[in-house]
């Protein structure tokens, strides 16, 4: 019986690595995808058949060709998690028309892309999954998020609308809201002071979101909540 297929877009150091380690632990083979193949080689090279490609998700052409690619290498899709979500900060006097577009090319039209190369084939096999890894800026726009929040935002949105369209069709769309400060090694270096259950663990956010994907469909959720339990919200 051949392994069901999970493609990790935004694959880095956290979440995402973290997302393709548990998928491959379960007997997914993992597509691991980011504008570069660097760590995602590397990354590769650990899990059970696992294969890096490298792709641009704010173009359409680059997204079409990489996915060509895992059906061809791979099979159709089983379950796509959509984890690419970096960002520029500024208030609405210091962001760029250029740094507000990026982010939403990012956040909002990658989503869109990538999910349209998976749908038809679970539409047909009547099953799949599509996970988008969101921020508690698509519900708040504070000052220092101007570009942010607006494409975190738009993204939940085609997140719902998605649901409400492909649910009936077997296929559960959720999305993930990170309430919280991912731990990296970077973010530990600008936090020195924070103790260690400040930080969301990678660990934590990959198994949410196994567990999303394996939910019966008779209690799907749309959207949780992952935060650190002293968190103040």
């Amino acid at each position: 019986m051949s392994k069901p297929i999970c493609a990790v877009v935004g694959v880095g150091p956290g979440n995402g690595s973290a997302i393709a380690r548990r998928f491959s632990k379960e007997g997914y083979r993992v597509a691991l995808l980011a504008r570069t193949t660097d760590f995602g080689q590397t990354l590769a090279h650990e899990l059970d058949g696992a294969q890096a490609y490298a792709c641009d998700v704010t173009e359409p052409a680059s997204v079409e060709q990489v996915f060509g690619q895992i059906r061809t290498g791979f099979g159709e899709v089983d379950a796509l998690i959509y984890n690419a979500g970096s960002g520029s900060w500024g208030t609405v006097e210091e962001i760029t028309p250029e740094g507000f577009e990026m982010n939403w090319r990012i956040n909002a039209l990658g989503a869109l892309l990538t999910a349209q190369q998976v749908i038809p084939a679970m539409k047909r096999s009547g099953q799949g999954n599509i996970i988008f890894i969101g921020a508690t800026a698509s519900r708040r726009g504070a000052a220092h998020t101007a570009a942010f929040a607006p494409a975190k935002a738009a993204q939940r949105s085609l997140a719902e609308s998605m649901a409400r369209h492909l649910w009936p069709a077997g296929i559960h769309v959720a999305v993930v809201i990170i309430d919280g400060v991912v731990d990296l090694p970077k973010t530990r270096e600008r936090m020195p002071d924070k103790p260690d259950e400040f930080f969301v663990k990678p660990d934590g956010v990959a198994d949410t979101v196994f567990f999303l994907t394996s939910q019966h469909r008779s209690t799907w959720s749309f959207e949780v909540e992952a935060r650190p339990f002293g968190e103040n919200w």
